[in-house]
């Protein structure tokens, strides 16, 4: 039998590397985690802050007003409502900004899935029983998925808390018929979105009472910068997790100011998708689509390794690792830091009983280069 061919390197992205400031040493193929910031928003923040360094009274007592005209800037961006978009620090905040704002009452149930953010379900187990689903990795589709959540349902169940785009396995969750189905069973939704905007088209969840979503990492924008967009008929309940003085505006001026803290990052976050837009949006996400593939075709043709079923468009691909490799997290946090100490290639490692899974992603500065360096070397490292 003839072994398949391997697949085509997609071409580099014109002056992808030329516009971030990472080490050229080390293979930066974890995008996914905490993203990185390009220099032109770099040098956007340093500029904010020269202002507020040069006269602090006037920079902070235009903050809320600054900030609202961000948040216009981004919400044209992303196609949504800035009178219910917030800026806030990630998407842990959002979590429980959202939860915080739906009643719950004694015997309420939330229902996560197991591959929902640690901090996030965790957010929802401080106010309510937890149900978790476990989604096999391997589901085939959309559809599978939907099925399987659905079937998860309890008379007690009050609120959904579901991925946007899965983190470790690099799929849709909170697809739009799932949540249409959830909403007429009267279930609240709450997605967490932090892995779409910059990276799908539509990034806001239409149909969600809840989205949260980062902009820090497929955004472009520099760390800390998150948004919080949540329907008309919730707005009300929203409220900040400390006083804030602009509390007496409601939703979302409350919850973004914070008295005297940085919000450069927020204020140049807008730069970020400017950004994205000067590239050419579509050809940024095709790019970087076509990147992860390739780096995951690759690592599927290493034996003991198998890829994961995935959205199509997206920016990262997973592969479960052979049985003995991260089956857990004391096990995936090591091999994480060793491929990072011995090869300086950065990845996610995830844990799993009966072996755990890798992640790629693919982003403007990244060279097929850098995945034929990890494929070459990563069979040294199974179990």
């Amino acid at each position: 039998m003839t072994a398949p061919s391997a697949p085509s390197a997609p071409p580099a992205f014109p002056g992808g590397p030329g516009l971030f400031r990472l080490d050229p040493a080390v293979a930066h193929l974890n995008h996914g985690s905490y993203g990185a910031v390009p220099v032109p928003v770099q040098e956007a923040q340093e500029a904010f802050r020269a202002q507020a360094h040069a006269d602090p009274d006037a920079f902070f007592s235009a903050v809320p007003e600054r900030l609202a005209g961000a948040r216009e800037r981004i919400a044209a961006r992303l196609g949504t409502d800035p009178d219910g978009l917030a800026l806030i620090s990630n998407a842990t905040e959002g979590a429980n900004l959202a939860l915080d704002a739906i009643p719950l009452a004694e015997g309420d149930e939330v229902l996560v899935t197991d591959h929902g953010y640690g901090t996030v379900v965790a957010a929802a187990a401080r106010r309510a029983r937890v149900t978790t689903v476990a989604l096999d990795p391997r589901l085939p589709d959309e559809d599978a998925v939907r099925e399987t959540v659905l079937a998860a349902l309890t008379p007690r169940t009050k609120v959904a808390l579901l991925d946007h785009v899965s983190s470790p396995t690099a799929r849709l969750i909170a697809g739009p018929r799932l949540l249409a189905e959830l909403s007429a069973r009267g279930i609240t939704t709450v997605v967490d979105g932090a892995h779409t905007p910059g990276m799908l088209a539509e990034p806001v969840a239409a149909g969600a009472d809840f989205w949260f979503g980062n902009l820090h990492k497929w955004g472009y924008a520099p760390s800390g910068t998150a948004l919080l967009a949540v329907a008309p008929a919730h707005r009300a309940r929203v409220r900040s997790l400390a006083p804030s003085w602009q509390d007496h505006h409601g939703f979302p001026r409350s919850v973004e100011y914070r008295a005297t803290a940085d919000y450069t990052g927020w204020l140049a976050a807008p730069e970020g998708l400017d950004l994205i837009e000067r590239l050419g949006a579509a050809e940024v996400r095709a790019h970087n689509s076509a990147l992860a593939a390739y780096g995951a075709e690759l690592l599927a043709r290493i034996p003991g390794l198998t890829l994961l079923p995935h959205t199509p468009g997206l920016a990262l691909r997973s592969l479960l690792l052979p049985p003995g490799t991260a089956e857990t997290q004391d096990a995936a946090v090591a091999m994480r830091e060793e491929l990072a100490a011995k090869l300086r290639i950065r990845v996610l490692v995830w844990p799993r009983p009966g072996g755990g899974g890798i992640r790629v992603c693919g982003q403007i500065y990244n060279r097929a280069e850098e995945y034929e360096r990890l494929a070459a070397a990563l069979p040294a490292f199974l179990g």
